[in-house]
């Protein structure tokens, strides 16, 4: 008797979807690339950007 490895639905969704659209997970690494995985800042331009934000009032809708 050959037991056969349990595999949920959505792993079954996956595989087939990936068969189908082999650039999937390519398109999935450049997104990440493109909003998560960034250059480490330098401390010098870390002091630089602190320096020009501008505070927030307490009340940003008061006209005062």
């Amino acid at each position: 008797m050959v037991m056969r490895k349990y595999q949920s639905d959505i792993t079954l969704f996956l595989e087939k979807l990936k068969a189908a659209k082999p650039d999937v997970e390519q398109g999935q690494q450049a997104g990440r690339a493109l909003l998560w995985d960034k250059e480490p800042i330098s401390p010098e331009e870390q002091r630089r950007q602190k320096a020009a934000k501008l505070k927030q009032r307490a009340y940003v809708y008061s006209n005062e």
